[in-house]
């Protein structure tokens, strides 16, 4: 099975769409000429054409609401954010507009459109360019929200995105453009709201989606160099949350962590937790514990910004205090 970075997952599960589809087109900035801002498009202008790979002006709120009147009519567009930071200049378009039009049209017009880009933090971006932004959009009744943590799953889940009638929100890891994993070649899906049992144990399950896969299975393998075996629940998607495979895990194991790149407040690992308690409050052996970036907004000095992220060493620790290690 190739071996493929994520950047080239996403880029082939797009390229695939647009072949399979002559509604599926591209649009954002500099996702023509320059190949994308993170080359996830490279080479689509060429293959394509400017109709169908369209580079915009810096105006999220315009081209958001764009795709939105090329969804009304029967379009499937894939819009691009720069970053997700950048969409709350057009969060009016995918909150009042792509994600209420089927309930508001009384059924009339579907929303088969994707928002993607890359989400939270990378290396000193500061403040305003390091937020995990899934949180606020899985409070969004009539949008999906998924957060791809592998090349695998990244393609698969772009393509099913793509081909989904409703609005889906696509938050691609801002440092795992140039992770790599083993991606088949040709045509596969992965369904929205199915989570991933990427590691098994019996010990402790840790619950977590995107970016911070990878660092759950770092800790996964340093836990069982000391004989604690952890179960790995990959969201993939954050709204709808596959709870079942949730409760599965956590009434083996009876212990769980929580991990996230986003606040504490109000955030998915919230929402895990209410489901742990409801469904397994009997079968818990210690507190659920939560893993999350601090409350404050991303710092920009080194050492203060690795002290905000939730990372390896506060995942370990996490598990060793549901198994009263520490």
């Amino acid at each position: 099975m190739p071996v493929i970075t994520y950047r080239d997952a996403l880029g082939d599960a797009i390229r695939e769409e647009m072949r399979r589809d002559d509604r599926v087109f591209l649009m954002g900035e500099e996702v023509a000429v320059y190949n994308g801002a993170y080359k996830v498009s490279k080479g689509f202008l060429q293959e394509f054409g400017e109709m169908r790979v369209v580079d915009t002006p810096i105006t999220e709120l315009g081209f958001a609401g764009v795709g939105v009147g090329a969804a009304m009519v029967g379009l499937r567009p894939v819009i691009e954010f720069m970053t997700w930071n950048f969409a709350l200049l057009a969060i009016d378009q995918v909150v009042n507009a792509a994600a209420k039009m089927l309930y508001m049209s009384g059924g009339q017009f579907n929303m088969p459109m994707v928002f993607r880009g890359p989400n939270g933090a990378a290396l000193q971006l500061a403040a305003q360019h390091s937020q995990a932004w899934e949180s606020w959009l899985a409070h969004i009744p009539g949008l999906k929200v998924v957060a791809p943590g592998t090349p695998y799953d990244a393609k698969g889940l772009l393509k099913s995105a793509i081909r989904d009638d409703n609005p889906v929100c696509v938050l691609e890891g801002e440092m795992l453009y140039n992770t790599k994993g083993e991606v088949p070649e040709g045509d596969y899906t992965i369904p929205l709201g199915k989570a991933d049992l990427k590691r098994e144990g019996d010990h402790c399950t840790i619950v977590t989606h995107g970016k911070m896969v990878l660092v759950a299975m770092q800790a996964a393998d340093q836990l069982a160099k000391d004989g604690i075996r952890v179960d790995v629940v990959d969201l993939r998607t954050v709204r709808p949350i596959d709870v079942d495979a949730i409760v599965t895990s956590v009434k083996k194991t009876n212990r769980a962590v929580v991990l996230e790149e986003g606040w504490e407040l109000c955030g998915v690992g919230a929402q895990v937790v209410d489901y742990v308690q409801r469904e397994c409050f009997d079968l818990l052996d210690a507190p659920v514990v939560r893993v999350h970036q601090a409350d404050v907004p991303m710092p920009y000095t080194k050492s203060l910004e690795k002290a905000a992220k939730p990372d390896l060493p506060k995942t370990i620790a996490a598990v060793r205090k549901v198994m009263y290690l520490d």
